[in-house]
C-alpha cells in the first residue's frame, strides 16, 4: 500500500510515542506535531482503513504488525541519515531536520550503498591506522 510522507511521519511518531510513554493517544500525537485533534483524527481514521493502526476501547492507538514494519523502517532510516549527517560535520538541528525529509524519499538501494561505503571507509581507516602504529 502507497503511503505518503505524512502517513510516514505519523507512524513514526507513534512508534516514538509508544516507546517513550508506552501507550500513544491522538491527543499525545496532536501535541507532539502541534496539530489540532480533527487533523490528527482525519489522520488516524486513514491509517486505521489501511491496516497500519488499531484504536482500542480505551482510545489507546497500536501498530499494526505492517504499520509497525512501516513506522520502523522510516526510523531506522531517519536515525541512520542522522548520524551520518552529524559524522559529516553537519549540526544536530539541520542532520535532525534533513534527516526527517531524507527518510522518505531515499531509496533502499542508496541507502544501503551509504552503509556499505562507511563500512568499508571504516574497515579501511582502521587498517590504515593499525599499520602505522
Amino acid at each position: 500500500m502507497e503511503l505518503h510522507e505524512s502517513g510516514e511521519n505519523y507512524l513514526e511518531t507513534i512508534l516514538i510515542l509508544k516507546k517513550r510513554n508506552g501507550y500513544v493517544r491522538a491527543i499525545d500525537i496532536a501535541n507532539e506535531f502541534n496539530f489540532s485533534k480533527a487533523s490528527v483524527s482525519r489522520a488516524i481514521s486513514k491509517l486505521k482503513i489501511s491496516g497500519f493502526i488499531t484504536v482500542d476501547s480505551k482510545n489507546q492507538i497500536e501498530l499494526t504488525d505492517s504499520g509497525f514494519e512501516r513506522a520502523n523502517k522510516v526510523y531506522e532510516k531517519h536515525a541512520f541519515l542522522r548520524s551520518y549527517l552529524i559524522g559529516l560535520g553537519v549540526s544536530e538541528k539541520t542532520a535532525e531536520d534533513d534527516a526527517c525529509r531524507m527518510e522518505h524519499i531515499i531509496s533502499d538501494e542508496t541507502l544501503n550503498a551509504i552503509k556499505d561505503h562507511c563500512k568499508r571507509c571504516l574497515c579501511v581507516s582502521t587498517n590504515e591506522n593499525k599499520s602505522n602504529s
